[in-house]
C-alpha cells in the first residue's frame, strides 16, 4: 500500500500513466475500425478464440485484426524486421555490424534500416493476410476486386501499422515501458475478462437458464478449479521469467583483490529464458510462411499445407498425428538454443573477462573459461526451452485433447502470458527505477538544506 500511494504521489509517473493509457485508448478506437470496403465473415470471431496462427497474428496486431482493422498489421512487421537487422548485425552483414559499434549514430542508422524493412515486410504480410483471410471466408471482399482494390487495402494497412508504431515510440520517449510492447500488452490483456467470463458462463450458466443442485455444485467446483490452473500456470511463468543461473565472479585489480563480501556480491546472471518469446515468435512465422507464399500463388489452399496447421491431426502416410505441433514444439527448442548463443557469445565473454582482470574462481581464464560458460549456457538454456515449449504449445495441446470441447478460447498458457507476465516485469522495475530516483532526489535536496 505505501508503494502504491507514493506512486499516486508521484507527478512524473502519474504523468506517463496517463499519457500511456491515452495512446493506448487512440489505438483501441483505431483497432475497432474495420478497413472500408471489407465484410467481417461469420467465423472470424471462431478462429480468433482458437489456438490457430490466426489468432497469433491478432496477439501480435495488440487485437486489431479481431475486425479486420485498419491497425490489424499492430506492430507485427516491426517486430520480425526488428529481430532479422538484430541477426544479421551478429557478424552476417560488415556494414550492420560495423554500425552497431557506433554508438548513437550508428544506433539511428540501424533504427532507420529497421523501419525500411519494416515497410517491405509489411507489405508482403498485408498482402498474405488479405489471401489467406479471403480464402479462409474471415473477410469478404467486393465481388469486382482487382489489383487496385487490393492495393488499396494494403495501403491501410500499411499506414495503420507505421502509426502504430509511432505511437509506441511516442509510449517509450512519454509514457510507462516499451511502447512496442505495451501494445502487445494491451492487446492481450484486454481478453482476459471475456475468458474468465466465458468459463464461468460455461460451467455455472448466468442463472437464465435452470441447472440442477449437483450441476451448479459441479460447475463451481470446475470454475475454481479452472482459476487455480491459470493462477498456477501465471505463476510458472513469472518464476521461470526470473529465474537464472548466477556464475560467481571474482576481479583482480591494483587494490590488490576484494573482500569476501565483495566477491558474494559478484556474479555473472544468466537468465533461464534469456531468449524471451523470439523463439515462439520465430517458430510462429515459419509455420505461416508457405501459406502467405502459396496464397500469392493460387486461391486455392492445397492440401498438404495442413501439415503446417498446429490445431489439427494431419494424416500422412497412415500415421494421423498432430504434425503440425511436433514441427511447431521442434521450431521453438531450435530457437531457443540459436537465439540465446547470440544473446550470449561465450568467447567474447572470455575475452572481456581477460582484458578487465576478472576470472570465474576454479576455472582457468581463457579457452577453459569459455568452455565452462558455454557448458553452463547450454545446460540453462535447454530447461529455459523445456519450459517455453511447455508453456507455448499448452493451449494447443488442450485444444486437441478436446478437455474444453469446442470452446478451445478457455485453453491456458501460451505466447501472449509469457508477454503479458514479462511486460509486467518490465513495468515494476521502470516504476521502482522512478521511484528510488525521486527518493534519491528528496535525500539530495534535504542534504543541500542542512
Amino acid at each position: 500500500m505505501k508503494k502504491i500511494a507514493s506512486i499516486f504521489k508521484n507527478k512524473e509517473i502519474m504523468t506517463r500513466i496517463m499519457f500511456t493509457i491515452m495512446v493506448l485508448l487512440v489505438i483501441r478506437i483505431g483497432a475497432a475500425i474495420t478497413v472500408p470496403g471489407v465484410k467481417l465473415g461469420e467465423n472470424l470471431g471462431e478462429a480468433m478464440n482458437s489456438a490457430s496462427a490466426v489468432a497469433l497474428m491478432d496477439m501480435l496486431g495488440g487485437g486489431a485484426l479481431e475486425s479486420f482493422s485498419i491497425f490489424a498489421l499492430g506492430v507485427s512487421p516491426y517486430i520480425t524486421a526488428q529481430i532479422i537487422i538484430q541477426l544479421l548485425s551478429k557478424d552476417v552483414l560488415p556494414a550492420l555490424t560495423e554500425l552497431s559499434k557506433q554508438g548513437q549514430y550508428g544506433r539511428k542508422k540501424t533504427e532507420m534500416a529497421t523501419r525500411y524493412l519494416t515497410l517491405m515486410l509489411g507489405a508482403v504480410q498485408a498482402y498474405g493476410i488479405i489471401k489467406t483471410m479471403e480464402n479462409s471466408e474471415y473477410v469478404i471482399l467486393p465481388e469486382n476486386a482487382n489489383f487496385w482494390t487490393y492495393a488499396y487495402i494494403v495501403t491501410i494497412m500499411l499506414a495503420g501499422a507505421m502509426t502504430v508504431m509511432w505511437l509506441g515510440d511516442q509510449i517509450t520517449e512519454k509514457g510507462l515501458g516499451n511502447g512496442i510492447s505495451m501494445v502487445i500488452f494491451a492487446g492481450i490483456v484486454r481478453g482476459l475478462p471475456n475468458k474468465i467470463k466465458v468459463a464461468f458462463t460455461s460451467w455455472v450458466g448466468t442463472g437464465e437458464v435452470y441447472k440442477e443442485p449437483p450441476l451448479v455444485i459441479k460447475g463451481w467446483i470446475l470454475f475454481l478449479l479452472y482459476i487455480i490452473a491459470f493462477v498456477l500456470i501465471l505463476a510458472f511463468v513469472v518464476f521461470i521469467e526470473l529465474a537464472k543461473r548466477k556464475i560467481p565472479v571474482q576481479h583482480t585489480g591494483k587494490s590488490g583483490g576484494q573482500t569476501a563480501a565483495m566477491s558474494r556480491a559478484s556474479f555473472l546472471p544468466i537468465k533461464v529464458n534469456s531468449a524471451g518469446v523470439i523463439p515462439v515468435i520465430f517458430a510462429s512465422s515459419i509455420m505461416m510462411t508457405p501459406t502467405v507464399i502459396a496464397s500469392f500463388i493460387t486461391s486455392d489452399t492445397p492440401e498438404w499445407l495442413k501439415i503446417f496447421s498446429y490445431t489439427e491431426m494431419y494424416d500422412m502416410g497412415g500415421w494421423k498425428m498432430p504434425w503440425g505441433l511436433i514441427i511447431y514444439i521442434a521450431l521453438i527448442m531450435l530457437f531457443s538454443f540459436f537465439y540465446a548463443t547470440l544473446q550470449i557469445d561465450p568467447e567474447q565473454l572470455a575475452e572481456n573477462f581477460r582484458k578487465n582482470g576478472s576470472y570465474i574462481p576454479g576455472v582457468r581464464p581463457g579457452n577453459e573459461t569459455e568452455r565452462y560458460v558455454k557448458k553452463v549456457v547450454n545446460r540453462v538454456t535447454c530447461i529455459g526451452a523445456l519450459a517455453l515449449t511447455f508453456i507455448a504449445a499448452l493451449p494447443v495441446v488442450l485444444s486437441l485433447s478436446g478437455l474444453f470441447g469446442n470452446n478451445s478460447s478457455l485453453a491456458i498458457g501460451g505466447t501472449g502470458l509469457i508477454i503479458a507476465v514479462g511486460v509486467s516485469l518490465e513495468l515494476r522495475d521502470q516504476v521502482n527505477g522512478l521511484l528510488a530516483g525521486k527518493t534519491f532526489d528528496e535525500v539530495q535536496a534535504t542534504a543541500g538544506r542542512d
